[in-house]
């Protein structure tokens, strides 16, 4: 298979068997087909060969023996070729016997199912024109279907034989039972072929007279979860780690992270905690992707310029969602000047940024979990930072962050972030912040 033409490792789909099929009717070639789907031609008679049916051709109209198949039965003058009956006077060509008996028999055959395209889909004599017996069609539902269930049962089952099975648990499971662990099992025994991981499967499959419940600490354990939002590409992960992070010793950063609206929204907050000054920022993003989080990044900048962006954000920690996954994006300015720094925690550790996750518990007391952020706008969001920012904290010895952060920061910059205090009295962390409001 060329490796010069895109998209070619990719299995074809129905849509794909379906072009192919009404190309096939056209009379296209394989070449033409591969063009058109950007795979080899290798794949299109791959499979058109594998997936092709046999379609009975029923000829009564045609010739008058049906059962006749012999490529000389047009112009054939046999009698009597059995020799069962002496005075047969009868054609062997209208007999239905011709074909077992006729020691000249030679099957009829189509050169075009022994070549490209190996079907008769395209023939221009399909139908009653035909004499061909042997017949050949291309379906696409068909063949797509027969895909996918020779796909299922591939990947179905396991590589052992019964004879197998019963050996390795002859050999297992009276270990288990002695109260070895599975991983001492397979480093004793690398005869068996199989690997800790597959041991555990084979036996949570329930394959050995072994049972979950004789490990003695798997039935302590719950299922881990699989996150499926997480960062797949490693590479961006070098020298941006949470022990990377810790090297710098930093007494001041930012942390962030995403806030999820319910299911029925697509609308998520990308917030920031500043950690000095206990400040939390918040900005209503439309989708949660890695090119939303860039454009409130850019707003950012250009709101504040990129010296005051700097001091706010040179070090930013965050987790590994897929959002946050094109850093080289989120660090380079406008102007292609380095504005920020990015780190990432370890996974399934949230703790590492538990200021930001704080903050969290004061955000969902206004718009708890459940709740839907598409009637939100920014100028929501700012309310309920605001409230936020005007509560006191104790780590403060008193004072609010909005406080802390005026002393910290100019007054240019507390606007450019559209941040205002709270009278202390006015201050309001329930739902009803937002609903009076609307």
């Amino acid at each position: 298979m060329s490796n010069l033409i895109p998209g070619n490792q990719k299995h074809l789909t129905l849509k794909d068997r379906i072009y192919i099929e009404e190309s096939l009717d056209k009379g296209s070639s394989f070449k033409d087909i591969a063009r058109f789907l950007c795979k080899d031609p290798t794949t299109i008679s791959k499979e058109v060969k594998a997936h092709r049916l046999h379609e009975p051709h029923y000829r009564e109209r045609l010739f008058y023996n049906a059962k006749n198949f012999c490529v000389h039965r047009f112009q054939c003058r046999k009698t009597n070729a059995c020799k069962k009956i002496e005075l047969c006077g009868i054609r062997c060509a209208s007999c239905p016997t011709c074909n077992k008996t006729c020691p000249d028999f030679e099957r009829e055959h189509c050169s075009q199912l022994t070549r490209a395209p190996y079907v008769c889909n395209g023939c221009s004599k399909k139908g009653v024109q035909c004499t061909i017996e042997l017949r050949f069609r291309y379906n696409a539902r068909v063949a797509d279907r027969a895909y996918r269930e020779l796909r299922t049962e591939s990947r179905s089952g396991i590589n052992l034989s019964k004879s197998d099975l019963r050996k390795i648990d002859k050999v297992i499971s009276p270990l288990i039972a002695q109260g070895q662990s599975p991983y001492q099992v397979v480093a004793n025994h690398p005869e068996l072929g199989l690997s800790v991981r597959t041991l555990y499967s084979y036996i949570d499959m329930g394959l050995f007279c072994t049972r979950n419940v004789d490990l003695k600490r798997k039935v302590k354990f719950k299922v881990r979860k699989c996150h499926k939002t997480q960062i797949k590409e490693r590479s961006v992960f070098i020298g941006r780690t949470y022990t990377d992070f810790c090297e710098l010793g930093l007494s001041s950063f930012a942390e962030m992270d995403t806030v999820h609206s319910s299911h029925d929204s697509k609308k998520v907050l990308l917030t920031f905690f500043l950690t000095r000054e206990k400040l939390f920022l918040a900005f209503l993003m439309n989708r949660c992707t890695p090119g939303a989080v860039r454009l409130v990044f850019d707003r950012m900048e250009k709101r504040l310029g990129t010296r005051e962006f700097l001091t706010l954000f040179e070090f930013i920690l965050t987790d590994r969602g897929v959002e946050f996954g094109d850093p080289d994006a989120l660090e380079t300015g406008v102007d292609n000047v380095q504005r920020t720094s990015i780190y990432y925690c370890d996974p399934m550790r949230s703790g590492q940024k538990g200021g930001i996750e704080q903050a969290h518990t004061k955000l969902r007391e206004v718009l708890p979990k459940g709740t839907s952020f598409e009637f939100l706008t920014q100028w929501d969001v700012n309310l309920i930072v605001n409230h936020i920012n005007s509560t006191p904290r104790e780590s403060l010895g008193g004072k609010t962050p909005y406080q802390a952060a005026s002393e910290s920061f100019s007054e240019d910059i507390l606007k450019a972030l559209q941040l205002r205090p709270i009278a202390p009295d006015e201050v309001t962390l329930t739902p009803k912040l937002i609903r009076y409001n609307h």
